[in-house]
Order: C-alpha cells, then structure tokens, then sequence
C-alpha cells in the first residue's frame, strides 16, 4: 500500500490518509486517492479513485471526509470525470449508496468480472462529473 500510495504522489495525484494518535505509533483510520483512469492521452481527464475506512470509523464520516477531500483536490485539478470501481456492487450494496450519496451515477455492471471467496462478483461502475464534466468548454492544449 506503501507504494502505491508513494507511486500515486510522485505523479501529482491526490492522495490522503487519515490517523489516530497512539502512545507507539499511529495508527492508520482511512485513506482515499485518485490516479489515472487509463494511461492513454485521451482519458488524461478522467481519474479513479479508491477510499478505505476501518470499520470502527464509520459513525465519524471518515470515509466522506477523504472522499471530499479526493474529489476537490481533483476539480483544483481540472479533472472532468472520477470514476468508481466496485466490486461486488450488488444493487444494495453500501458502497453504491455511498457513491450514490455523493453524486456518483450508475454507468454499467460488469457481470461475473471478478472472483472472490469462492465466488463470482459483479463489478459496479459509476461515476461524478467534475468541473462541468463533458458539458464545460475545455483547453485542448493542455
């Protein structure tokens, strides 16, 4: 995790972890960051991000936090689309109502594109327009 959060640094995307003070070392509450949705030039505006929250930090909104924060730093940015990848995003899922609550729209399912515990998962996409998504006038330059 070390290095991929390090990796996602060293190329200028947002990245954040949250901790708690402890007497040895703190330890890690939640992390949150965005990195390139595809490597090809056309997708340079379209990010994906990935948020974790330990289990006991759900009724202090750690996960909403980092994920506020992730998708700021990516509208500073100029990014025009996150995208969310979920895995096992079943209709009820909590991580689908989560993205839904933030703004995130379903685009697709993946059906039996993963396998875990013994068992096929469903893979979930959805995604949160930035900075006016595909609507806004954009610098093709940059």
């Amino acid at each position: 995790m070390h290095n991929r959060i390090t990796n996602i640094q060293n190329i200028s995307f947002p990245s954040f972890v949250t901790e708690e003070a402890h007497p040895e070392s703190p330890i890690i509450q939640g992390y949150a960051y965005a990195n390139p949705f595809r490597p090809r030039p056309a997708y340079r505006f379209t990010v994906e991000h990935s948020v974790y929250a330990a289990p006991n930090t759900r009724r202090r909104s750690v996960r909403r936090m980092l994920m506020e924060a992730v998708i700021g730093e990516c509208e500073k940015l100029g990014f025009r689309q996150m995208v969310a990848v979920i895995g096992d995003g079943q209709g009820n899922n909590a991580s689908v109502e989560f993205h839904r609550k933030l703004g995130f729209q379903h685009s697709g399912v993946l059906q039996g594109s993963g396998y875990k515990f013994g068992r096929w998962l469903d893979t979930v996409l959805m995604q949160h327009a930035l900075n006016e998504g595909a609507d806004g006038a954009l610098d093709t330059e940059s």
